[in-house]
C-alpha cells in the first residue's frame, strides 16, 4: 500500500492511499475534526463515492477497521505471541505532572516498565523512539508500549491532569 500525506493550509491534511489492489482512496481530515473519504474509479481520475464523518463517527469506524471491535481469527496467533502487551495512544492533558519534563527525568521504564515509542507534537512533528532528553508538552500524543496495567497506571499517574505525582 502506498500512502501520500499532504498538508492543506487552512483546511487540514490529506492522505492519498493506493492499495495493493490498485484502488485509490483519499481521506481529508479537516482542522475542525470532520473527515471526508473519497473512493475513485479504476483510472484514479474521478471520485465515484464519498462520505463525510464527524470526529466521533470516524473514531468508531477506526476502531472497527483497526480490529478493536472484531478481531479476525488469523490475528489470534499474533495476540498470543504478544499476550499482555498493550500499545496505546494518549494525549497529554494540560496540567499533567509530565508537562515540561524530560522522558529521562520521569524514569518511565524503571518505574512503570513502559516505553514511550513515539511522540506526535501539536505541530504534527513526529519523534520515533524519543530519547531521554525529549521534553513532553501538554497536547503531545504519546505512543506507549508495555503491560496493559502498567500503561493504564502511567496514564493515570503522569499523563492525566489528575496525576498523583
Amino acid at each position: 500500500m502506498n500512502i501520500r500525506e499532504s498538508e492543506l493550509p487552512g483546511i487540514g491534511c490529506k492522505f492519498e492511499v493506493i492499495t495493493k489492489g490498485n484502488e485509490k482512496m483519499v481521506i481529508v481530515i479537516h482542522d475542525d475534526g470532520r473527515r471526508e473519504m473519497y473512493h475513485f474509479d479504476a483510472d484514479h481520475d474521478e471520485s465515484i463515492s464519498s462520505i463525510s464523518l464527524r470526529d466521533s463517527e470516524a473514531r468508531q469506524i477506526a476502531a472497527i477497521l483497526g480490529g478493536m471491535v472484531y478481531r479476525p481469527q488469523a490475528l489470534d496467533t499474533i495476540e498470543m505471541a504478544f499476550e499482555g502487551l498493550s500499545i496505546e495512544w494518549f494525549k497529554v492533558e494540560n496540567n499533567a505532572p509530565v508537562v515540561q519534563q524530560t522522558i529521562g527525568s520521569l524514569h518511565v521504564r524503571k518505574t512503570y516498565n513502559v516505553t514511550i515509542i513515539a511522540i506526535l507534537k501539536k505541530n504534527m512533528k513526529k519523534f520515533f523512539n524519543p530519547g531521554p532528553d525529549s521534553i513532553i508538552e501538554a497536547g503531545d500524543m504519546l505512543v506507549l508500549s508495555g503491560a496493559r496495567h502498567e500503561v493504564k497506571r502511567i496514564i493515570n499517574e503522569l499523563l492525566s491532569a489528575g496525576g498523583d505525582s
